[in-house]
């Protein structure tokens, strides 16, 4: 559990989320001016080094200094600077930084903090953030935490920072799911694998017996539904993170795949092949009678709800090539909204709702956004297979898996942000593909 605190550093605790209304710092997440901007992150000093389960407050304290400053500069907003080569602050620093020493190596902005062991076993883990310039606090943010979450404690940190400069919701203390790849291109084993944001605290879910794919997790965080192959029989499953269990949803003999759930964790939308023709299903999430939603000629796959559920974004090759299209989530009004040159495939939309992001394929495979009318189509990236794009839980960037080229086929998880600059691979132990990035965790 973590907790938020209230109250000051020098009384025990520290305030969380205090911002200056004065304080002109900022950065700009659209592209539109060069945000790369300068801040220091020296590591956090401890009050007593105290061992933990989790290693000494002094080991801790350089270790979510690292965290924090890697959730930034991965942003593609930040450069930057520490803990390695920057001044070490001493404890009463954290609240009284020592400004002219900043100034002197250009850093615009100052994240300190502290981590200090409670009497209980629990750790307090604090940061703040300063304006170099006009020597001001701009925000500060603190965490009560069993030791074993200290890198969820760094990643909320940074999740503080990078709301208070951008203005935009924060996403790094958030996981993603993913489809984790093994062995030859024409066999490969496929597991269901978890992580943090950061690719951190990595975890296999399914043990590979089974092959499973499209992953997507629940609006709750609580589960996460996925695709599984035994034999001839292709079963929708539902797994319990917390429980470690899963259950059925449906089951068939047809080919069955891209399970998305509803915004309100009731209902999962699914593809199945019949008699050659694919549509569009929906199930309640715990089972029962599917729905067939399109029911027209040719291949209707996939897709998302939109945020308030009210529509289903998918694709279509009723028009003789794959298009995406919008309908309502009844099924009824379903009308093309892609227009451009090539194919258009795994449309998802934005959890803000503004935009739709798909794979353009048009001689390679590239990942390209659109609103939900269809205009403004913008293309991100531009290698030779990327494709299966997910959304960032604040809507402003986007996780996919890129596919290199050759006999290897080797896979990896990247993302981009929505400038089409900010590119950044993901580390997993093997091949990856299908991400599914979750919601901001509770």
């Amino acid at each position: 559990m973590m907790k938020k605190l209230a109250g000051s550093l020098l009384a025990g605790a520290v305030l969380f989320t205090v911002t200056s209304a004065n304080a002109q710092l900022s950065v700009d997440v659209t592209g539109e001016i060069d945000s790369d901007l300068r801040i220091a992150v020296p590591a956090m000093p401890t009050d007593q080094n105290v061992e933990t389960p989790a290693g000494a407050t002094t080991v801790l304290g350089r270790q979510v200094a690292e965290v924090i400053a890697s959730d930034l500069r991965g942003s593609g907003l930040f450069r930057p600077m520490g803990p390695a080569g920057v001044k070490q602050i001493t404890f009463p620093e954290v609240t009284a930084p020592d400004f002219p020493t900043w100034t002197s190596t250009n850093a615009e902005a100052l994240v300190q903090g502290f981590v200090r062991a409670n009497p209980n076993g629990e750790l307090t883990v604090g940061c703040y953030l300063y304006d170099v310039a006009l020597k001001q606090e701009l925000t500060r943010a603190g965490y009560v935490i069993a030791p074993r979450e200290w890198r969820r404690a760094a990643h909320k940190c940074a999740d503080a920072i990078y709301a208070r400069l951008s203005g935009e919701s924060p996403f790094f203390d958030s996981r993603i799911a993913y489809i984790a790849e093994s062995g030859p291109k024409e066999n490969r084993t496929k597991r269901l694998a978890i992580m943090d944001s950061d690719g951190a605290n990595h975890r296999f879910i399914t043990n590979g017996q089974s092959i499973a794919l499209t992953p997507r997790f629940s609006p709750d965080y609580g589960s996460i539904v996925y695709v599984s192959y035994i034999g001839k029989r292709v079963r929708i499953y539902v797994y319990n993170i917390g429980t470690g269990k899963q259950r059925l949803v449906t089951e068939s003999s047809n080919p069955t795949f891209a399970p998305r759930w509803s915004p309100d964790g009731k209902t999962i939308l699914y593809s199945m092949a019949v008699a050659g023709n694919t549509d569009i299903y929906k199930v309640p999430a715990t089972g029962g009678t599917p729905q067939r939603l399109t029911n027209t000629p040719g291949i209707d796959v996939g897709g998302s709800f939109s945020p308030d559920g009210s529509k289903i974004v998918f694709e279509s090759d009723r028009s003789g090539s794959q298009q995406v299209y919008v309908m309502d989530a009844s099924g009824s009004n379903q009308h093309r909204i892609s227009f451009g040159g090539g194919r258009y495939a795994t449309p998802e939309w934005s959890p803000r709702g503004d935009l739709i992001a798909f794979t353009k394929i048009a001689g390679n495979f590239r990942i390209g956004v659109m609103s939900p009318s269809g205009g403004g189509e913008r293309l991100l990236t531009n290698s030779w297979q990327d494709e299966a794009p997910t959304w960032s839980p604040n809507g402003r960037v986007i996780q996919f898996f890129r596919t290199s080229q050759g006999r290897s086929g080797k896979s990896e998880i990247w993302q981009v942000d929505l400038t089409g600059v900010n590119e950044r691979k993901l580390p997993t132990p093997i091949d990856g593909s299908d991400p599914a990035w979750g919601p901001l965790l509770p």
